[in-house]
């Protein structure tokens, strides 16, 4: 396998057989022309921007693969000692592109008489007079706009085709042992692998641990309470996750979203517990469903470690270095938090019969995540196994580590992010307190991450009467993107209900 890096957080680089650095720019980092999800051709050369440095362009790299592996796949059939089939000796090679353009036309002349002919587009038309929907077919002065609006389909008869196909239930029932339904989904502020997504600090902050949804009547039935340690259990594995509410799930169903793997937190991720089963006509993988049980996982302690990253937002390289600690806890997880600057965030569980973290460990733990300065603050209580650390610089909390005793973590997290001064709050930062001193409780979540709007700002509102436009009007909540109102508006409807 051959793999171009330019993230330094994608996992699958390791695999590769050959790696090959990336030079970043135009569209990430693309050369030639790409399309888009209007049907849209674009050309790229006003998107290029100077490469990194790092790495040459991918077609150079791509051509000089496709070239070696084509010599070391033919030389066995014309002789171990022969060199035919090598670039520039013996017969043509099947990759003799040398620029992106040449590529560019021969997917083009390809396209000629098929629902997608773009045999009338080129380089110099796409530069002159930028992307161009498909079909162009040759000749055209234009893209067409809509696609079939002259009722002719690609079909033998012309008209449309309509396939009628039998309803075909979930492969994988639920039984007594597995009685609920487990559906896998993205999140909304991320993107598959969160290769690029999860680097993004806020774009942690709507959804910001892994963890499952369930309907709080399924949560009751378990002695399962928010925020509470579960262990879901399928058929081929299981894994621990945090458990959520949620009134948008009906009973007996619950979520977990599909993008937490390995990089951040302990464990699979969510395709550990699903089924290796495809669809018979299209292949694609039943990978968002799979019956399971949760029930209650015990523990004995929790670790909290939040630092903020000195290398600066979207940097990533704290969260990197301490990725291997999630595999030196019964559980643990490992996400980001701020806005302007990145804040890392550690949590890690015991169960039932293990011990709490000692000495050596919380040390080693302090010097990893730089909190281990000598005029950091510290506390101890070795007969009941509890440390906490924090570390201030310029006024400003910079840093916390909790152990066993850990209510404050909320409202130590949002004076990281916030950057608040430290003045009026430091003699409580050891206290055992859910809600800070001199301020209200924690934001939590984050709701309309444009305007930087949290649920618990929102609730508020909602509480003091006011109605999702006078919200709107006041917080902006819900006018940038809109990808938050569906959840303003389900929350101004439970409010109005509750009333």
């Amino acid at each position: 396998m051959s793999v171009r890096r330019l993230a330094g957080s994608q996992r699958r680089h390791r695999h590769g057989g050959l790696r090959r650095p990336a030079a970043a720019g135009g569209r990430l980092g693309r050369e030639g022309g790409h399309g888009d999800q209007f049907r849209a051709p674009h050309y790229p050369r006003s998107n290029r921007r100077a490469g990194t440095g790092r790495g040459q362009g991918g077609l150079a790299y791509r051509g000089d693969f496709a070239r070696r592996l084509e010599w070391r796949r033919s030389a066995p059939r014309q002789g171990r000692g022969s060199r035919a089939g090598r670039a520039g000796e013996g017969p043509a090679t099947l990759f003799p592109y040398e620029t992106a353009e040449s590529i560019f036309e021969e997917h083009r002349t390809s396209t000629i008489g098929r629902d997608l002919d773009i045999g009338g587009l080129s380089y110099a038309l796409l530069e002159a007079s930028g992307p161009q929907q498909w079909p162009m077919r040759v000749g055209a002065t234009a893209g067409t706009e809509r696609l079939y609006g002259d009722g002719a389909f690609p079909t033998a008869s012309g008209r449309a085709r309509f396939t009628a196909v039998q309803h075909r239930p979930a492969a994988e029932a639920t039984d007594p042992r597995h009685p609920l339904h487990l559906n896998s989904g993205r999140l909304r502020d991320q993107w598959h692998g969160m290769s690029r997504t999860g680097i993004v600090s806020r774009l942690h902050a709507h959804a910001p641990e892994p963890a499952i949804e369930m309907h709080p009547r399924d949560m009751e039935r378990r002695g399962i309470t928010e925020g509470d340690l579960v262990r879901v259990k399928g058929k081929r594995g299981s894994l621990l996750l945090r458990a959520v509410a949620s009134n948008t799930l009906r009973p007996a169903q619950a979520y977990v979203p599909m993008h937490w793997g390995g990089r951040y937190m302990s464990g699979p991720g969510i395709n550990g517990l699903t089924l290796p089963v495809t669809d018979p006509v299209s292949r694609q993988p039943e990978l968002k469903h799979a019956a399971v049980q949760v029930e209650k996982f015990a523990t004995s302690w929790q670790l909290v470690a939040l630092r903020r990253d000195q290398g600066g937002n979207n940097h990533g390289g704290l969260h990197a270095a301490l990725q291997p600690w999630l595999a030196r806890f019964d559980h643990a997880t490992l996400t980001l938090a701020g806005r302007e600057s990145t804040v890392v965030v550690l949590r890690a569980w015991g169960a039932a019969d293990s011990p709490a973290p000692d000495a050596h460990l919380l040390a080693e733990l302090a010097a990893a995540t730089g909190l281990d300065a000598p005029h950091a603050l510290a506390f101890s209580d070795a007969r009941r196994g509890i440390a906490k650390r924090a570390l201030i610089e310029d006024d400003r909390l910079a840093g916390a580590l909790l152990c066993k005793e850990t209510r404050a973590a909320d409202w130590l997290l949002d004076l990281i992010v916030r950057g608040g001064s430290t003045a009026e709050i430091r003699k409580w930062l050891f206290a055992p307190l859910a809600t800070p001193p001199a301020a209200g409780p924690a934001r939590g979540r984050i709701v309309c991450n444009c305007l930087d709007v949290s649920e618990n700002e929102i609730r508020a509102d909602l509480a003091a009467g006011l109605d999702l436009a006078a919200m709107q009007n006041q917080r902006k909540c819900g006018t940038n993107c809109g990808s938050c109102l569906p959840e303003l508006r389900r929350m101004a409807a439970v409010t109005a209900t509750r009333d």
